[in-house]
């Protein structure tokens, strides 16, 4: 009989006591604990098993879990007799910062002061007795929400002290999404504040603590060593393109196919692969997200799980206010393409904005991108250079990105079917208001800056066209920016065919901004349609039996907000 699906369950203890659906990651305890490092920071995407791992580390290390062995008969990590012996040996801090999102500084610094007081009043026993003086117990009382810098600083440091004394062992501290606060400062314009803040602590709990046996922090980034970190030359840093715990976080394919033949869905593994199916840690390929596969054993239906867990809003932000090249590179990743750049590792979150690249380095380290090659070379001026080939993750981040342009002109695209019904209809007049009525209220909200490139326009039309596209994907092949003929046609619609036959024209779409020797939008339309012509765009669909007069072609013509489409000869459907 199948386990129970438990949605939502990141207590180590909980799962394996009340025998819910689980995946062995306990050699993530050895591996980690033979590495030897001092402290160890893991930037893995979110949903990604982090939180669950490092309860199931607080579970196994901590003295309050002493004797609790049955959580882990018939593990892996089990079967070491060294490793029996190291359950429930050691004092643990277990910190998370997860519920850190607030919108100002103060009371983001009130809530992580909140999560540290919280540890304190678990160790009040440490009260009792003569193990603190009497300072000490003061100092104890200082830590609430509202305590000063200098007794947040020294709070982990002094905790991890006093509990050392009492124990006569060192301590693990163990930090879950310890990156949240940066993220959220970042949104909320209090970075500098935050950066300021962590720095501090951070380096009090991880670097000038003698009473510190070992530190695990993760998040979703790493956010880079000089805005936090600075202090920090004892800290492992393991990214996605780590080779480190590269199958300990998130489900290879062997462990997501013995999970579908243990619920009877052993027929959908290609469906499974096909959505979830990407993510690339170090050289492991082949690796899901966990949030995906059990939502999909619960409800045993593919969708976008992972993807609509939680707000993409910074993402979408940086894409849709990004640069003329951002909005170009994002329209290839789209269209199932590559694109080439240079990835720094480091996340620098008050420079997203204004770096190049920036934003590819946080798309990867979120999951959304995946590596498909790298290359090192040396460039004709002597310097070293890596870049990094990425393409999105898989159908699902596909699925994500799609909704989200479309949801970019939810107050204009409210009906936005009405688009596509008015193509399949071939109603001209329908296209044209529904266009006009989109580019008057939207069309400023996405231009490329205060200088945009002339064409901007026409990527941010043809990026739009592409996003209503998606609702015909039962019926058409959706392909952009791919050779047909003489040249590169912009959109074309090759309709699917049921029996043999194609119940559906094939449509071109051609995008041109006016240029300065055309008096009017209308000679704009007649130039792409020119241009349809001239190049043979329709080659491709000639090629797959569709005849001429099945073939339809359309000319969008833009100058500013204004909109014009025209048709070409082609057979009008009725």
């Amino acid at each position: 009989m199948a386990r129970t699906v438990g949605i939502g369950n990141q207590d180590f203890e909980v799962i394996r006591s009340r025998g819910y659906f689980y995946i062995d990651k306990t050699d993530f305890i050895r591996e980690w604990w033979e590495s030897g490092d001092s402290v160890t920071l893991i930037a893995r995407p979110r949903r990604f098993g982090k939180t669950l791992n490092m309860s199931m580390l607080e579970k196994f290390f901590d003295l309050k879990h002493a004797g609790k062995s049955a959580l882990f008969q018939g593990l892996s990590i089990w079967q070491r007799e060294e490793y029996r012996a190291l359950q429930g040996t050691y004092p643990v801090l277990f910190l998370s910062f997860a519920v850190v999102k607030e919108n100002t500084f103060t009371e983001a610094r009130k809530s992580m002061c909140r999560v540290i007081e919280e540890q304190y009043n678990k160790h009040d026993y440490l009260l009792e007795g003569n193990l603190l003086n009497d300072k000490e117990k003061a100092y104890y009382g200082e830590v609430r929400a509202e305590m000063s810098d200098s007794t947040a600083a020294a709070s982990l440091r002094s905790l991890s002290d006093f509990l050392s004394r009492y124990y006569g062992k060192k301590v693990i501290v163990l930090l879950d999404e310890y990156d949240t606060p940066m993220q959220e400062a970042f949104e909320g314009g209090y970075w500098e504040e935050m950066v300021a803040f962590v720095k501090s602590l951070f380096n009090a709990a991880f670097k000038t603590n003698p009473y510190l046996e070992r530190a695990v922090m993760t998040g979703i980034t790493r956010v880079s060593k000089e805005s936090i970190f600075s202090d920090l030359n004892n800290l492992q840093v393991v990214t996605t393109t780590s080779e480190k715990y590269a199958d300990c976080f998130g489900f290879t394919e062997e462990e997501v196919f013995n999970a579908l033949d243990e619920y009877g869905l052993g027929n959908r593994k290609d469906q499974v692969k096909n959505w979830y199916d990407g993510f690339t840690f170090g050289k492991k390929s082949d690796i899901y997200n966990p949030w995906s596969i059990i939502n999909f054993l619960d409800h045993r239906r593919v969708g976008a799980y992972w993807a609509n867990t939680s707000s993409n809003g910074l993402v979408g932000k940086l894409v849709r206010e990004g640069s003329a090249d951002v909005k170009k590179a994002f329209e290839c990743l789209l269209r199932g393409e590559t694109i080439q750049v240079e990835i720094d590792e480091q996340i620098v979150y008050n420079q997203l904005s204004t770096k190049k690249n920036a934003i590819w380095s946080l798309l990867l380290a979120g999951g959304y991108l995946k590596v498909k090659a790298f290359h090192s070379h040396t460039t004709k001026y002597g310097e070293w250079k890596e870049d990094y080939e990425l393409e999105l993750t898989n159908f699902e981040v596909r699925v994500m990105f799609r909704n989200m342009v479309r949801d970019w002109f939810d107050s204009a695209a409210s009906d936005y079917n009405d688009f596509v019904k008015a193509l399949l209809l071939d109603d001209l007049k329908a296209m044209n208001i529904y266009m006009n009525r989109v580019a008057a209220e939207m069309f400023s909200s996405f231009d490329a800056g205060t200088k945009p490139s002339e064409k901007a326009p026409e990527r941010f039309y043809h990026g739009f066209v592409l996003g209503l596209m998606v609702e015909l994907a039962d019926k058409y092949v959706i392909m952009s920016n791919r050779e047909s003929g003489f040249g590169r046609y912009d959109v074309m619609l090759e309709p699917r065919q049921k029996t043999g036959i194609s119940e559906n024209d094939g449509i071109i779409i051609e995008f041109k901004v006016q240029d300065e020797d055309e008096k009017e939008l209308s000679d704009t339309v007649q130039s792409a349609l020119k241009q349809i012509d001239e190049k043979n765009y329709q080659a491709n669909l000639a090629a797959k039996g569709i005849p001429g007069e099945r073939i339809r072609k359309y000319g969008f013509a833009f100058c500013g907000k204004r909109v014009l489409i025209g048709a070409g000869a082609h057979k009008t459907v009725n």
